[in-house]
């Protein structure tokens, strides 16, 4: 029989309450320690909903530091060319609640922040935004690959919620551990386009497209 949890009490009966460091943690603004982590994340996950609940996802990825804090309460992620699709955005648009997920490769914490967001076309501090070459990147100092770094948009999100988040779901997942890595246990991103984007398209055209080529027009 399937149990479902309808009220807080219920839910509390099963995992309890936490105790009062875990409770008090949140903060308000942003301290010198949480500026260090944004500056050193490569990675964030954009939390959004639209006005009727209905959640996403969206990762957001470039050389670390790519997420600007512009004062202790505001932060800003630079949106690149994509799919077009903007669910993230749309969904600010209805509804500005968002919530972001610092990650750092090989730390198992990371960094939450809730706010309040707002979509942004243009700000005096866009050039601050544009992407900067740094070890591990491609260099982006050339006219021909500068082009384009520049945000064409960027989210803006007022820090409401800031605390960090212990290590154990990357510990039980394994997730920086690169003998548990098996990228081969899936299709490869070509077949899957193949199947269920581009049918029309030969497995052959799709692997070079995605091959190592694709890394080239991130910009």
């Amino acid at each position: 029989m399937t149990s479902i949890i309808t009220t807080e009490d219920e839910l509390r009966a099963i995992v309890g309450s936490p105790i009062p460091r875990v409770a008090e943690k949140v903060l308000t603004r942003l301290g010198e320690v949480h500026r260090d982590w944004i500056a050193a994340s490569r990675f964030v996950a954009l939390a959004t909903s639209s006005s009727d609940g209905r959640c996403d996802v969206s990762p957001k990825g470039d050389p670390a530091g790519f997420v600007h804090v512009l004062d202790d309460r505001t932060v800003v992620v630079p949106e690149r060319p994509g799919n077009r699709r903007v669910d993230g955005y749309l969904n600010v648009l209805a509804n500005p609640h968002v919530g972001l997920l610092f990650l750092i490769p090989g730390r198992t914490d990371t960094l939450r922040v809730n706010g309040s967001a707002r979509v942004v076309g243009d700000a005096p501090w866009f050039d601050d935004l544009v992407v900067k070459g740094t070890k591990g990147t491609k260099s982006t100092k050339s006219t021909k690959s500068t082009k384009g770094t520049r945000p064409i948009l960027a989210l803006e999100v007022s820090v409401e919620e800031v605390f960090f988040h212990c290590s154990k779901a990357f510990l039980r997942g394994a997730l920086w551990q690169p003998e548990t890595w098996d990228p081969e246990a899936v299709p490869s991103r070509a077949q899957i386009a193949h199947l269920l984007e581009r049918p029309d398209e030969t497995i052959e055209d799709l692997e070079k497209y995605y091959g190592p080529h694709y890394a080239e027009n991130l910009y």
